[in-house]
């Protein structure tokens, strides 16, 4: 019951947002949940030297009841594609256990650093609304191994679902948008599922890792925001056929922008 303080229920008031992200953009939340932990992890007097691995680690294991949540509502719309699914699966695994593997091996400046300069790349995606043209179909089973281990890799990089990789490449395939969301919402499971195997194993027994963890995944941030982002998930994927996507993202990518200049500033002046 200690933990169960005025942090837990912020961390529910960050899964409202991460849940609802997740549902219309299709991104997990975790382009938000990581510059936000940011700045609520060093409040509390977290360790310094494990931060952004228990952030990544935290995020990600969020995210796999998030895509589940997420999945189901895109999947009653008919906007998933499961054959493109199942064969990426096999590639996110090996991609995200070499990506948690990596992670754990990097400092924590390196990786906020590195985080940092995602989130503006692909902020300015969001907000030029850039999207590569279709110009081909689906690869085969090679391709679409290789696609998803790459996906893997750098969702477990960046503690994110995985929506800022497969929505461009679902796209650039002539899948249409909101199938691309939709499968990458679905793919989002997968990610989070290996990726978070990966931070459990490589954070088994590490010193300064705030408690109580399981790995590097701090629990009671992982119920607070996984409380609420199962729950709001499913209203954000059925405003995602009716809103206009593409200005949420141009606001939500000055958003980004703001997030990441913080969480560089915590992190440069620490």
């Amino acid at each position: 019951m200690e933990y169960i303080n005025a942090w837990f229920f912020g961390y529910i008031a960050l899964g409202v947002l991460v849940g609802f992200l997740a549902g219309l953009l299709g991104i997990g939340g975790g382009m938000t949940m990581v510059p936000i932990l940011a700045i609520m992890f060093p409040a509390q007097g977290f360790p310094f030297e494990t931060k952004m691995q228990v952030i990544l680690a935290t995020s990600m294991a969020t995210i796999m009841f998030t895509s589940i949540s997420s999945v189901r509502a895109h999947n009653a719309r008919g906007a998933v594609h499961w054959k493109a699914l199942w064969a990426m699966a096999p590639g996110i695994l090996v991609g995200s256990l070499i990506g948690t593997r990596i992670v754990a091996m990097l400092s924590t400046v390196f990786l906020a650093v590195f985080f940092t300069c995602f989130l503006f790349y692909t902020g300015t995606q969001m907000l030029l609304n850039f999207k590569p043209k279709a110009s081909r179909t689906l690869p085969g089973t090679a391709g679409l191994f290789v696609a998803g281990m790459v996906v893997g890799f750098l969702s477990a990089m960046v503690g994110a679902g995985g929506g800022f990789f497969s929505v461009p490449f679902l796209s650039w395939c002539n899948v249409p948008v909101h199938t691309a969301i939709g499968t990458s919402a679905a793919l989002g499971f997968p990610i989070a599922l290996f990726t978070t195997i990966g931070n459990v194993m490589n954070g088994w027994n590490v010193p300064n890792v705030p408690q109580p963890s399981l790995g590097y995944i701090y629990l009671p941030a992982l119920v607070g925001i996984s409380i609420t982002s199962v729950l709001v998930a499913p209203y954000g994927a059925r405003l995602s056929h009716k809103l206009p996507v593409a200005t949420l993202k141009r606001i939500f990518a000055v958003l980004l922008y703001v997030l990441g200049l913080r969480m560089l500033w915590g992190v440069l002046v620490a």
